[in-house]
């Protein structure tokens, strides 16, 4: 997502290889890290769990150019109908 390890080692206060562990599941992370961490990406706290809230999703971590694209410009929309309308829309064309 366009960060190193380093600059979110320097965001969270630790070392790089303390990311590096991080990521690799060495060591665990607690809810305050995950904070800092969702918010130096600029996603929820959530997209880093499953819907049971139990498992890691890593998915969102490999966005095309295009899917970021969508993403950045969805958060542009302040609207709450318009962004369902886009929603709707999105919906509708990932069935085709």
């Amino acid at each position: 997502m366009n960060i190193s390890q380093e600059a979110l080692a320097e965001i969270m206060g630790v070392s790089y290889q303390q990311v590096q562990r991080y990521e690799a599941g060495t060591n665990k992370l607690n809810v305050e890290n995950i904070q800092v961490i969702a918010q130096a990406l600029e996603v929820p706290m959530s997209a880093f769990f499953s819907d049971d809230g139990a498992a890691l999703d890593r998915s969102f971590l490999t966005l095309s150019a295009d899917e970021m694209k969508l993403v950045r410009l969805f958060r542009q929309i302040s609207d709450a109908r318009t962004r369902n309308l886009a929603l709707q829309f999105v919906k509708l064309a990932a069935r085709r």
